[in-house]
């Protein structure tokens, strides 16, 4: 079975959540030494900031009351040059951490590109585009915070209370102890809470993809003329609506899950300085160790201090367990299998003569599907040329794209100049095959750079000689912008015959030794079919041609001529042995010669 179908499935989330947490922390190991250093700025300026409250102490308890007027400028000085420090090293953490958090990003946006790069067409043909899209915007996207600021914050505040505390404990631990009482009760609402929002972000997140999916689909040209159309633009408007209306709901779950109870542990927390000053004058009431008025001022100081990373830490937590649904989402797209690839040591073909075999190949989806193409062996010599025809769903376009390895072969081999595909390296096998399908593909840029997108160096003069030889020379040359005109989404300025002629002639510049022609005329009428046919002569020369047909007309002067049914072989043969035989290839020239005055 190929190993990317459907029938994967990811394991689940929290099975696989300690090894989660490790590729995550993997990720930031190339920048360990910046991180290093936001440790340093975090560690000094935590030190710094504790040392405050003391100061503070020290001016209550000895500068004003013994009227040190010299010790009282130092200590305010003191506390004037923490604040400055705090606040140089908190700007300089949030500069190294936000440019490491962002090659994070950039790392992992560039590896879920470069991975659904090598994935095998089939990937695609079961994968909603927009779904696609929104892995790689609003997945990745939606963990810039916990990339960029979640792990600084982590550790700075995670500095900050241990030092605190530590603090605390030297200035009074009794009160140390009744201050910290409640923490571990804290700790479990925030796990709680993290859970839960855990949970709704990846509801959240396939709504989004969901949602993204139906506005690829339905905003793109195709999808506008087709609901213009259909008079659908009203139902597809009300689908979106309700769509965006379940994403509004699982956003309010999201914000609002255990907000009440963070808002307990926030009230718990404020009022915390009222209990101290409690505690400290029950037990002066009781005959207890007096506490000094700038020990209790300090401690609450630093009790106050301690709120805020306190907060910000369970905050985080809650954060951390809702990125982990992110990060799910995204090493789900990582860990998928990759069923074609390159051999440990392919072979590079530096010269291509472009001889085609088919030996015994066989070709099916997966186990539980018949074969598509069952026992197929053809020879197709260097500068050759092969037609097959067939019924729709025979398998001829699988066979066309067997060559150039958008399928691998399930059984038998597919070679090029007797090496078998799968073993050349993926340069050789791109610069010896071309492909023009009927669905022709333009990115929304200009007709120059469209065309050297099969050669990014191609000189202007090349670029008029293919585009000469493809017959849209002079058409380019009529507009006003020439070769400088953007072609549209998907190519819609142009008709369907030109955008075929522009496919021709980006083929052309690639000067491709073997060429596949799936069905490469079959939607256009006939006179664009004829300058379009006559494009593809003037490629086809000197090159070994696998034409696939819809209108035999274009193939009679074929070398070879298979007629496909059901995945097999059925007839082979010159355009005038198989009229002579009188079968499958001669009913359908016969249906194509009736057909021909209505076109």
């Amino acid at each position: 079975m190929r190993p990317d179908q459907s029938t994967w499935t990811p394991p689940p989330v929290d099975a696989e959540q300690p090894r989660q947490v490790r590729r995550i922390l993997k990720l930031f190991r190339p920048y360990r030494g910046r991180l290093a250093i936001v440790g340093l700025l975090v560690g000094a300026a935590s030190l710094v900031s504790v040392a405050t409250p003391f100061l503070l102490k020290e001016i209550l308890d000895v500068a004003i009351p013994q009227g040190r007027t010299g010790l009282l400028s130092l200590l305010a000085l003191g506390m004037i040059l923490s604040a400055v420090l705090t606040s140089v090293f908190g700007v300089l953490q949030t500069l190294i951490s936000t440019t490491v958090g962002q090659r994070v990003m950039h790392d992992l946006r560039t590896a879920v590109y470069g991975r659904l790069q090598r994935m095998s067409l089939a990937f695609f043909t079961r994968t909603r585009t927009g779904e696609v899209q929104s892995r790689i915007a609003n997945d990745i996207g939606g963990m810039q915070a916990t990339v960029t600021s979640t792990a600084t914050s982590l550790v700075s505040n995670l500095t900050s209370v241990v030092a605190t505390i530590v603090a605390m404990v030297a200035l009074d631990w009794r009160l140390t102890a009744v201050s910290l009482l409640l923490l571990p009760v804290f700790v479990w609402i925030s796990r709680r809470v993290g859970n839960e929002r855990k949970k709704i972000t990846t509801e959240r997140q396939k709504q989004m993809a969901a949602m993204a999916a139906t506005v690829t689909e339905s905003l793109s040209v195709s999808g506008i003329l087709l609901g213009r159309t259909m008079g659908r633009a009203d139902s597809l408007t009300k689908s979106f609506a309700a769509e965006s209306e379940s994403l509004v709901d699982l956003e309010v779950k999201s914000n609002m899950a255990g907000r009440w109870r963070m808002s307990v542990i926030g009230i718990v927390m404020a009022a915390m300085p009222a209990v101290i000053y409690w505690a400290a004058g029950i037990a002066f009431q009781v005959g207890g160790a007096a506490i000094s008025i700038g020990t209790l001022v300090a401690f609450v100081s630093l009790q106050q201090g301690l709120f805020r990373p306190t907060v910000s830490l369970l905050s985080t937590g809650v954060q951390i367990q809702t990125s982990l649904a992110l990060f799910q989402r995204i090493f789900e797209y990582l860990d998928l299998p990759i069923d074609i690839t390159e051999p440990e040591r392919p072979v590079h073909l530096d010269q291509v003569k472009g001889e085609i075999r088919f030996e015994d190949v066989e070709f099916r989806y997966d186990d539980k599907s018949g074969p598509i193409l069952d026992g197929i062996d053809i020879t197709v010599p260097a500068g050759g040329s092969l037609a097959v025809v067939g019924p729709t769903g025979s398998g001829k376009s699988t066979l066309s794209y067997l060559v150039p390895r958008l399928y691998d072969v399930t059984g038998g081999r597919v070679t090029l100049d007797g090496v078998d595909v799968r073993d050349l390296d993926f340069d050789s096998l791109a610069r010896a095959v071309g492909v023009v399908s009927q669905e022709t593909y333009l990115f929304h840029a200009s007709v120059a750079e469209n065309l050297r997108f099969a050669k990014p160096d191609a000189t202007e003069e090349e670029l008029y000689a293919a585009a000469r030889a493809a017959q849209i020379h002079d058409h380019i040359a009529s507009l006003p912008d020439g070769y400088d005109t953007v072609v549209g989404e998907r190519g819609h300025r142009f008709s369907g015959g030109e955008k075929q002629r522009l496919a021709i002639a980006r083929t052309i510049l690639r000067d491709p030794p073997v060429l596949i022609l799936d069905e490469a005329t079959s939607a256009l009428d006939t006179r664009t079919e004829h300058a379009v046919q006559q494009a593809i002569d003037a490629l086809s020369a000197n090159r070994t041609t696998l034409t696939i047909a819809h209108r035999l007309s274009t193939i009679r002067g074929a070398d070879q001529i298979v007629v496909l049914d059901s995945g097999r072989t059925v007839e082979r043969g010159t355009h005038e042995e198989l009229l002579e035989q009188e079968g499958r290839y001669a009913a359908l020239v016969h249906r194509d010669a009736q057909l021909e005055p209505t076109r």
